[in-house]
């Protein structure tokens, strides 16, 4: 503990007054802020009139850390820093495992090599978002974190009651939380492993209106004639050879949610054009790379 001058005031005021004395340059900030009762103690670097002395616990030091991603607890570095590693996994109570991811997302059931640098060796842990909890493997099936956003957003952009079909619906992180407002969904991908992570998420988050199919969607037109209000389409790297298996799946006036790695804005235009689709939207989901960016087309099916 260390001994400072502090100022009192009741926690109604603490966030203007600690403002204003950070503003003036003679709030402590190495000491932690306290709490008593009612009052917030701010720590000072000089008396002023009303200060007096207190016991404050000083900040832990900011330590730099590696680049790195968090998925649940598990944190990946792109580089085998074991010291680095090691830091990490410190640095944060949740985590349990730190990875070196060895390539790039490839293959048929769109996974990733992984080697373990720090921790417990395992790919597999919990993701929660947004009040529903994802068992996930990393080196079984594809996942991404970061588009927890746009999975919100596609809700909020849902009518009650539709029908919706998942074409590369990998564990169901979009197919569970769209399933809160539709009548169905139908969620399907081509990887077993990712079909069993998909049971098991449906168990954990009591899901009732989801049916995985284990499937190629190439053959879902023929496989499950039925059309849908909404059709998501994640995947990035190859996503474009399924669209006109989306079109012919969605309704007449319904929504295809389609997602592209993208080197240049409008890259898949002329294709949706000519296959009677009309683009509501395009933007920018996040960066790839330098020269590419994971960006969605919002498309509007011709009647």
């Amino acid at each position: 503990m260390v001994v400072q001058w502090c100022i009192r005031v009741p926690v109604q005021r603490g966030e203007d007054l600690r403002r204003a004395l950070i503003k003036e340059g003679v709030l402590d900030l190495s000491l932690k802020v306290r709490r008593g009762g009612s009052l917030l103690i701010l720590p000072v670097t000089e008396w002023r009139e009303g200060a007096e002395r207190e016991d404050f616990e000083p900040r832990p030091e900011r330590i730099d850390l590696p680049r790195h991603e968090l998925v649940g607890g598990i944190a990946i570095m792109q580089e085998k820093d074991t010291a680095g590693a090691e830091k990490i996994l410190a640095s944060r109570p949740s985590l349990h495992t730190v990875l070196c991811a060895a390539g790039a997302v490839s293959g048929e059931y769109r996974t990733r090599e992984f080697s373990v640098l720090a921790g417990i060796p395992t790919t597999r842990t919990d993701v929660i978002e947004y009040g529903h909890r994802f068992t996930i493997d990393l080196s079984t099936a594809y996942f991404s974190a970061r588009l927890s956003s746009e999975r919100q957003r596609v809700l909020c952009l849902m009518g009650d009651n539709e029908t919706v079909l998942d074409m590369f619906a990998g564990v169901g992180p979009f197919a569970i939380t769209l399933a809160g407002r539709a009548a169905l969904v139908v969620a399907s991908d081509i990887n077993p492993g990712a079909i069993l992570l998909m049971l098991a998420n449906l168990t954990h988050n009591k899901t009732k209106n989801v049916l995985p199919v284990l499937a190629d969607a190439h053959h879902l037109p023929s496989e499950m004639p039925f059309r849908y209000d909404r059709i998501i389409m994640n995947l990035p790297m190859s996503g474009a050879a399924f669209l006109p298996d989306a079109f012919r799946l969605c309704k007449p006036g319904g929504m295809v949610h389609f997602y592209s790695l993208v080197s240049e804005e409008g890259e898949h235009l002329s294709a949706i054009s000519g296959l009677g689709g009309i683009t509501v939207s395009e933007h920018s989901v996040r960066s790839y790379s330098p020269a590419q960016w994971h960006a969605v087309y919002d498309i509007l099916v011709g009647t």
